[in-house]
């Protein structure tokens, strides 16, 4: 009879001199792997690295750590990845092409940007983006019913996944007021409206929408929404970095592996004076964990 080994979680050091480092260290304090039937792996080092002073050396260390972790997950030595922060300005001086984690590892599996989802997940608010890292003028000509149709069943699954029987999903508009019947914008008419339409007829309750954005969050977080569904980056973080930027979790949908992130950078500027909190980097270790043991 085989033996089932316990699923292994790789936990890449982001930039040594950031507070990558730090936040791990206090995290394996408080995580118990064992508690999840889990294992973690440590890819890459600080050693050596003075904290706060990013580097050309430092950064090619993170990236030495996103390489080897993928090398790690095609070969089937870790199931997962939790990414400590890493400064992209900063990678971007060792060759590092692209905007994100998340469209690092996209790219590295094979697939395009769109074929993935970011979501930001905390208890107080669960928000899925549409589009991620592209200024507002792109991420508006990205729109168009199928991307959204992507994203929102993409959710729509998560949120059973974690445990929600019946999940509530709303669509944020795009412009004021959720282009008011068409007088500051049409995008809701010609292109969320037949979307959400479509995801009715599949879906039913569980998917609302286009909302006017500057009441939805707050009925989200009242409850009557268990995400929100945002076209663009800022429209969804803003709003789930307020309320919680100590614990939020970004996880990246769409992968053949569960991969996750603390919802911050790497804070040079308080790296190595033991003042960055691990909440969010605990919140991304759990989260990972529940989602593998229940594979």
């Amino acid at each position: 009879m085989a033996i089932r080994t316990a699923p292994v979680i790789g936990i890449t050091i982001g930039d040594p001199c950031g507070i990558g480092p730090e936040i791990i260290a206090k995290a394996l304090t408080r995580f118990k792997p064992s508690k999840f039937g889990v294992s973690v792996r440590l890819i890459g080092s600080a050693e050596g690295f003075t904290p706060g002073k990013l580097s050309r050396q430092s950064a090619t260390c993170a990236l030495a750590a996103l390489n080897e972790s993928v090398r790690l997950l095609k070969s089937g030595e870790i199931q997962a990845v939790v990414n400590a922060p890493v400064n992209k300005e900063n990678l971007s001086q060792v060759g590092f092409k692209f905007p994100g984690q998340t469209e690092f590892y996209a790219h590295a599996f094979g697939l395009k940007d769109h074929e993935v989802t970011m979501t930001m997940q905390s208890e107080k608010l669960r928000v899925s983006l549409v589009s991620t890292h592209c200024s507002l003028l792109a991420a508006v000509k990205l729109l168009s019913p199928g991307l959204i149709k992507i994203h929102a069943e993409r959710t729509l699954a998560l949120l059973k996944k974690i445990g929600i029987k019946k999940p509530r999903l709303a669509v944020s508009g795009l412009n004021p007021h959720a282009g008011e019947g068409g007088m500051f914008g049409d995008e809701e008419i010609r292109i969320l409206r037949p979307a959400i339409s479509a995801l009715k007829k599949k879906h039913g309750a569980a998917i609302a929408g286009p909302f006017s954005a500057d009441t939805l969050f707050s009925q989200a977080v009242a409850g009557k929404y268990d995400a929100v569904l945002c076209l663009y980056h800022d429209q969804g973080l803003i709003p789930f970095k307020l309320l919680a930027f100590e614990e939020g979790v970004n996880l990246t949908l769409g992968l053949p592996f569960w991969r996750s992130s603390p919802d911050h950078g790497t804070a040079a500027d308080i790296a190595g004076k033991n003042l960055a909190s691990a909440e969010s980097m605990v919140s991304a270790l759990t989260l990972t964990a529940k989602l593998l043991a229940d594979r």
